[in-house]
C-alpha cells in the first residue's frame, strides 16, 4: 500500500538495523506478541494469564542517540527521523489519519543514552478503547496504567537474576514519566535515572549489553473487569547492542508539551 511506504524508512533507517528474530545481532526486530502473557479476560476471578496475541499498533522502527544532556520529546524534534517520514506522507496527502506512539527510554551517564520505540496505526485509535483513554488521560491514569513486561532471551545469569526472567512494571509509579502529547503522537519519555534500583540494574545490564537480547513489550494495564483482556500496545527485541552504536544528537531546548513528573517506588 502507497499510504504505508513512509513506515519503510522509518523501519530500516536507525542506526540499529532491523535484525533476524533469532540470529541477529546489534538490531532490534519484533518478537511476537504470544511470548508474552497478559491478564486474561477472567484474570480478576481466576488470576489467569494468557498469551497477547498480536499488538495494537505496528512497530516503527527504533532509535540509539546519544547526547551531551537528556533527550526529550523527541518526536517534537524537526531532526527525527521518523517524525520527518510521516511528515513528508502527510505533505503528500497520505497517512493523514496516522498516528504515533513512541516510548524514550532515557539513560544517564557521562553522555546521555536514548533507546526510542516507536510504533503507528494508519486509523484513529479508537477513542473508548483502554488505549485511546491513555492517549486521551490525564497524567495521572497514565502513571498508574503504563506497564513494561519484559522477558531475558539471552544473557548470563546474573543479568537474569537482576533483571528476572520474565517480569512486569508499572512504570508511571517506579520511574518518572514525562508525557509528550502532538497532534498526532503521544511519547512517553522514562527517566531510568529518577530510581536508584532501577538505575543499577540497567548499569549492570548495560556492562553485559553485547550478549544480552530482551524483549520488551508495552502494556495499558486492565484495572478492571471492563478493561480485559489485556492486549499489547507493541514489543520489541533489542539483541546484543553495541553501546558504541548511538547516533549522536545536540539537545536543543525541546519543544513544550504537556508532561507531567511522577515518581514511587512501587512495581507490579
Amino acid at each position: 500500500m502507497s499510504s504505508v511506504h513512509w513506515t519503510s524508512h522509518a523501519l530500516n533507517g536507525g542506526a540499529l538495523r532491523r535484525v533476524d528474530l533469532d540470529s541477529g545481532t546489534n538490531g532490534w526486530a519484533s518478537p511476537p506478541g504470544d511470548l508474552f502473557l497478559l491478564r486474561s479476560t477472567n484474570y480478576f476471578t481466576k488470576r489467569q494469564k494468557t498469551p497477547a496475541g498480536d499488538y495494537l499498533l505496528s512497530p516503527a522502527g527504533m532509535d540509539w542517540l546519544k547526547s551531551p544532556s537528556k533527550l526529550e520529546n523527541v518526536l517534537g524534534r524537526a531532526d527525527n527521523r521518523v517524525g520527518q517520514a510521516l511528515r513528508q506522507a502527510q505533505a503528500q496527502g497520505k497517512s493523514l489519519k496516522s498516528f504515533l506512539f513512541a516510548v524514550n527510554l532515557q539513560i544517564p551517564g557521562k553522555e546521555y543514552h536514548s533507546a526510542v520505540f516507536y510504533f503507528y496505526t494508519e486509523e484513529p485509535v479508537q477513542s473508548g478503547s483502554l488505549l485511546g483513554r491513555f492517549i486521551e488521560g490525564d497524567e495521572a491514569f497514565r502513571n498508574q496504567r503504563f506497564k513494561l513486561v519484559n522477558r531475558i532471551v539471552k544473557g548470563p545469569w546474573i543479568v537474569k537474576k537482576a533483571v528476572g526472567n520474565y517480569s512486569a512494571c508499572l512504570l508511571g509509579r517506579a520511574l518518572t514519566c514525562n508525557y509528550h502529547r502532538g497532534p498526532n503522537y503521544l511519547e512517553i519519555d522514562v527517566d531510568i535515572g529518577s530510581s536508584a534500583i532501577a538505575n543499577a540494574i540497567l548499569r549492570l545490564a548495560l556492562g553485559y549489553v553485547t550478549t544480552v537480547t530482551i524483549d520488551m513489550g508495552f502494556v495499558v494495564e486492565a484495572q478492571t473487569e471492563d478493561d480485559l483482556p489485556e492486549r499489547l500496545i507493541g514489543a520489541v527485541r533489542v539483541s546484543q547492542m553495541d553501546m558504541s552504536a548511538a547516533t549522536l544528537v545536540d539537545a536543543p531546548n525541546a519543544p513544550r508539551g504537556n508532561k507531567v513528573n511522577h515518581l514511587s517506588a512501587n512495581d507490579e
